[in-house]
């Protein structure tokens, strides 16, 4: 299956935490975007994120793809105190295959992705005609602008 993963850090090394989760899918790897420095989300005061997306095919099922992202962030030290807070290694998964699914423990596609250039400003940069929820990932993040997104 086709999946489409967002990744953040912006605690201890974060280019080496983004680099274990693309060495981690090197050999299902369809294509990483350029790291990209961004804005922490959601009020909590905090450094910058380092974000990356990622394009990967994998022979796995949704579950086993949500298991091997959270064991990732656990190998990374991910600790959950505070919600948007700090963080190692956060591992989301975007869309699979243009999948829905409203499972508390995967919603799909991931429910806050279309509110945030973090997200989709990297993945036009290695899927420019992507859609998301059946609209396209351009129209989507031109309407959001660039939220402090910057590229490396």
């Amino acid at each position: 299956m086709r999946a489409v993963l967002s990744v953040g850090s912006n605690m201890d090394d974060s280019r080496a935490h983004l680099a274990r989760v693309v060495d981690n899918f090197r050999s299902e790897l369809i294509a990483h975007s350029s790291l990209y420095a961004t804005a922490p989300w959601g009020g909590v005061r905090q450094p910058d994120f380092l974000n990356q997306t990622l394009i990967v095919e994998v022979d796995a099922t949704p579950k086993e793809l949500l298991a091997r992202c959270q064991r990732l962030e656990k190998e990374a030290n991910r600790v959950r105190e505070v919600r948007w807070g700090p963080r190692t290694l956060d591992v989301d998964i975007i869309t699979i295959d243009g999948m829905q699914s409203q499972d508390p423990q995967l919603t799909l596609p991931h429910p806050r992705a279309h509110e945030r250039a973090f997200v989709l400003i990297p993945w036009l940069e290695i899927e420019p005609e992507a859609t998301l929820g059946g609209k396209p990932v351009a129209q989507i993040a031109d309407k959001l602008g660039h939220q402090g997104v910057k590229k490396l």
